[in-house]
């Protein structure tokens, strides 16, 4: 095999710090339409819709429940059925989630303390568009703010197929934007028509996308800043070479920046997995997505499990899938990641398309400081304290007027000991 598919690569290739850079020319057009639609607010964005998104001038924008539930209601029984299963097992995880939080309520010297868990009240929820539609980014990323107990959600999408309206309402938001990019971004932010501000922002796109999110992190939350998909497949020599064949090229497909990798144990196995994505992409109808992002990816020959940790804990990938006999006894030994698919049949495509866990994920590294999207990122955790009459005969005044002392702020310490 030449190599000139898949490559062989040092690790050094997968590490040169520009994964998530935006260029400097898409950063200012972003800024500048971000900044359009806060000044200009509707007018503005349907100007932007209609010269990005290619909709009409007079076509409505806002799709509400009803647009909604006559696509849910259009699909065929058997679809229906499965995108509501889907949407099922999300909801379950997502709960489940929500569920594992619980409030503090701690005894202090003279009084409570304690936090509570509250969902923030607005969620704007973005789902591509442009080369595949993706419902799935609308069940991730709604139905995960709904279990959260956000009270309104909002979806955006750019010129958004029956199917991503169908998900929309399964999913329970309360419409959809028909706007993409970057100006769509900035609408959920700063709110237009019927959609409102938003508290949080989030769901994955281009670099527009991308780079509007970056510009209103300070107005609202976001959930991350996306860059190209990644997948690290970490195989011995008992891995099957079309199964990882088949789980590389389900990542090309994605898009022609995606980053798929193999750090195989066995030398063997790399010329065995090249010649079976040949074979596969025969009859692939992304093939010509899948070619160029299989020659941005590569493989890597290490020389044992240690070596692999260490290089795979420096990618810091968005997906590390361990196609691995002893799976299960290694998860351990691997730090830094976004999802994680223990053995050889926990495929990733089963996380992409709703086995439950949410596939909102960090990439170009980030995995190293966040995880994946999940009901935290619609939550907010407030603290609360409450004193009683008898603080006077606690340490707890003496101690915060000294402390207050020691900064030199007079006033703390006298609201202290006032009490």
């Amino acid at each position: 095999m030449s190599g000139i598919l898949f490559p062989r690569r040092e690790l050094e290739d997968f590490l040169d710090g520009g994964r998530n850079a935006i260029p400097s020319n898409i950063q200012r057009e972003a800024a500048a339409i971000v900044e359009a639609v806060r000044l200009g607010g509707e007018d503005a964005l349907k100007q932007l819709v209609t010269r990005f998104d290619g909709r009409d001038a007079g076509e409505s924008i806002y799709l509400g429940p009803n647009v909604l539930q006559q696509a849910l209601a259009a699909m065929p029984a058997e679809d229906r059925a499965r995108l509501e299963r889907i949407a099922g097992r999300i909801e379950v995880f997502a709960q489940a989630q929500r569920e594992s939080l619980l409030p503090v309520d701690l005894a202090v010297p003279g009084g409570t303390v304690g936090h509570r868990i509250d969902p923030v009240q607005a969620a704007g929820c973005y789902a591509p568009g442009g080369r595949y539609p993706l419902p799935s980014s609308v069940l991730m990323t709604a139905i995960t703010a709904r279990a959260a107990g956000v009270a309104s959600v909002w979806v955006a999408s750019p010129q958004p197929a029956a199917i991503t309206l169908a998900a929309a309402a399964v999913a329970g938001a309360d419409g959809v934007l028909a706007a993409g990019g970057a100006h769509a971004i900035a609408a959920l932010a700063f709110g237009v028509g019927p959609v409102p501000a938003s508290d949080v922002v989030v769901g994955p796109g281009n670099l527009y996308v991308t780079a509007a999110k970056q510009l209103i992190a300070g107005d609202v939350a976001i959930d991350m800043l996306a860059g190209p998909s990644e997948l690290l497949v970490i195989a011995d020599g008992n891995a099957d070479p079309a199964w990882i064949a088949a789980d590389l090229l389900a990542q090309a497909e994605h898009d022609p920046e995606a980053i798929p990798i193999l750090l195989s144990l066995d030398a063997e196995l790399i010329a065995e997995v090249e010649w079976a994505l040949q074979s596969q992409l025969e009859t692939l109808p992304t093939a010509d997505t899948a070619r160029k992002a299989l020659a941005k990816g590569g493989s890597v020959v290490c020389s044992d499990v240690s070596q692999a940790a260490r290089l795979s804990d420096a990618i810091a990938p968005e997906h590390l899938q361990l196609s691995m006999t002893n799976a299960e006894k290694i998860v351990g030994r691997f730090n830094h990641y976004g999802a994680l698919f223990i053995g050889e049949h926990s495929a990733e495509v089963f996380g992409d398309y709703g086995v439950g866990p949410n596939h909102v994920l960090p990439t170009a590294g980030t995995a190293r400081s966040r995880g994946g999207l999940s009901v935290l990122d619609f939550l907010r955790i407030r603290t609360w304290v409450r004193m009683d009459e008898s603080t006077a005969s606690t340490k707890m005044t003496e101690d915060s007027a000294w402390l207050a002392r020691q900064e030199g702020l007079e006033a703390h310490a006298r609201a202290a000991e006032c009490r």
